[in-house]
C-alpha cells in the first residue's frame, strides 16, 4: 500500500475521530453540569452547545485534555527556564567570597526555617520507642 492511499484513509478517520471525541466531551460536560449544578447551587440546566463551549473554555484556560504528557513543549520550556536560573545562581555563587556565601546560607536558614545543625543533632538523638 502506498503512502497516498494511507493518507486517503487516515485523514477522514482522524477528522471523524476528533468530531466524535468533541461530541462526547460536550455531552459529558452537559450531563455532569445538569446533574450537579441545578441541585447543588440552583443554577439552570445547559444545552449541548453550552457544554461544548465550557469544555473549550476550560481547554483554553487550563490547557487540559491534551496529549502533551511529560514530554510536551511546556515541560521542555520549564526545563530550559530552570536551567537558566540554575546557571545564573551558580554564576553568582562563584562570584561570592566565602563570607558572602556564609551570610547567604544564614539568611536562607532564617527565611526557610532550616538549620542543618539542628537536623544533624535530631538525627543523632535516640528515638523514643
Amino acid at each position: 500500500m502506498n503512502l497516498k492511499k494511507n493518507w486517503m484513509f487516515i485523514a477522514p478517520a482522524a477528522i471523524a475521530g476528533i468530531i466524535v471525541i468533541a461530541f462526547i466531551g460536550g455531552e459529558i460536560v452537559k450531563l455532569l453540569w445538569n446533574w450537579l449544578m441545578p441541585q447543588l447551587f440552583g443554577w439552570r440546566e445547559i444545552t449541548f452547545w453550552q457544554g461544548f463551549g465550557l469544555l473549550a473554555l476550560c481547554r483554553i484556560l487550563f490547557g487540559g485534555l491534551g496529549a502533551h504528557g511529560a514530554g510536551g513543549s511546556r515541560s521542555g520550556m520549564r526545563k530550559r527556564v530552570l536551567d537558566r536560573v540554575a546557571d545564573r545562581v551558580g554564576d553568582r555563587w562563584d562570584d561570592m567570597t566565602p563570607e558572602e556565601r556564609e551570610r547567604f546560607r544564614q539568611r536562607l536558614r532564617e527565611r526557610c526555617g532550616f538549620d542543618p545543625a539542628t537536623a544533624e543533632t535530631r538525627d543523632q538523638a535516640p528515638k523514643p520507642e
